[in-house]
């Protein structure tokens, strides 16, 4: 039976098959627990905390795809595919798509609309439901 991430597989599609590595996997982990950590202090800026938790939870999403064994054409797929990689819901990813549009928003355009609830959020999520080895 053919997997919901081998569907997204091939030329011109979302992933790519490629062998986890047990190295970049722990990098991976490392660097968003540490982010993750760093985010959740409340005495940093907000706009601190935000790229923090952000790339923290960019990186353990990334982990987990890794693990399975495939390589996302882009950043967003990370968070799209978290039913597949680690069982989590809509109620999950969209917090985190709120958060990968900012991100493009302040990246891409210079807005800097970083609300206290989404870093609250997205800290909540990335620590109660990102949980990794």
């Amino acid at each position: 039976m053919t997997s919901p991430l081998d569907n997204m597989t091939g030329p011109g599609k979302m992933l790519s098959k490629e062998p986890a590595d047990s190295r970049e996997f722990q990098g991976l982990v490392h660097s968003g627990q540490a982010r993750l950590k760093d985010a959740a202090n409340t005495d940093n800026s907000l706009e601190g905390r935000f790229d923090l938790v952000y790339n923290a939870a960019h990186a353990l999403c990334l982990a987990a795809l890794r693990w399975h064994g495939y390589r996302p054409a882009n950043r967003y797929i990370v968070f799209q595919v978290l039913p597949h990689t680690l069982g989590l819901g809509p109620e999950v990813w969209r917090v985190l798509a709120k958060g990968h549009e900012v991100r493009n928003l302040s990246e891409y355009e210079g807005m800097q609309n970083v609300e206290k609830r989404l870093v609250e959020d997205l800290v909540a999520e990335a620590v109660d439901k990102l949980s990794l080895p």
